[in-house]
């Protein structure tokens, strides 16, 4: 669980709410079902025309990473490719092959599976790197939802609030009217603001640094077990891969 990114949804929702009780508007003032479908059903809107099904699917499949990312232990992954290394050293490539279905990662049980069948290190290399750079893009491309939806929800607050004020204007000759008009109007440019801000883009950011650190680690497995196809000796394939520990 992602301590930090809970706190962040916290502290941003209390910044709202605190901000405008402190302010003395109230926590009523932030409640409008106008605003609210101008600016968020708005965004939705925008962001099903501007993305591909299958991509907005996996947005939201991902989404959950914000605060539950990928289990990540790579000292733990290292040893157990060391392990690897040592069980090919001793019983051959094919004495891995009881290691395959013990994989629950399929990247990990593939990669291993190429090994055990003995495929050249260069292949493995190429097949790894392929599916690694095109889960890469399918992740990347699923935080531009987010992304694209924190650029949409300013303008639309922009656009709430000038409806706002155009009903206002509408009103004019009923000044006891004029004020709540007013303020309901900027209601729309706080959800925009406030959403784009607080939560689309801070999560395709997050996001992003979750996708880096599986690549990374990712990557990690490939050299491991490149090193495993070629032979290389345990202690040489531990110490090369400490340097992805710390990045």
């Amino acid at each position: 669980m992602d301590r930090l990114s809970i706190i962040g949804l916290f502290l941003a929702l209390l910044s709202l709410v605190g901000g405008s009780i402190l302010k003395g508007a109230g926590l009523s003032s932030l409640w409008s079902p106008a605003a609210f479908v101008i600016v968020i059903v708005g965004t939705v809107a925008a962001i099903l025309l501007h993305t591909s099904p299958a991509v907005f699917k996996h947005a939201f499949k991902i989404v959950r990473w914000v605060v539950k990312p990928p289990s990540s232990d790579r000292r733990a992954l290292i040893q157990q490719i060391v392990d690897w290394s040592n069980i090919a050293r001793r019983q051959g490539l094919l004495g891995l092959e009881p290691q395959v279905e013990m994989q629950d990662d399929p990247f990990i049980r593939k990669g291993l599976q190429l090994v055990v069948d003995g495929v050249e290190p260069d292949t493995i290399r190429h097949m790894l790197e392929i599916e690694l750079g095109s889960q890469e893009q399918q992740d990347l491309a699923a935080t531009k939802v987010f992304e694209g939806m924190g650029i949409y929800a300013p303008t639309l607050g922009i656009i709430g609030a000038v409806l706002g004020l155009i009903a206002v204007m509408k009103n004019l000759a009923d000044p006891s009217k004029l004020g709540h008009g007013i303020a309901a109007a900027f209601t729309a440019t706080i959800y925009g603001i406030a959403s784009a801000n607080l939560l689309f883009l801070p999560v395709s950011a997050k996001l992003k640094g979750v996708i880096a650190h599986s690549t990374r680690e990712r990557e990690m497995v490939i050299e491991g077990l490149i090193a495993i196809a070629q032979g290389e000796n345990p202690r040489n394939i531990e110490n090369s891969l400490a340097g992805f520990v710390n990045h």
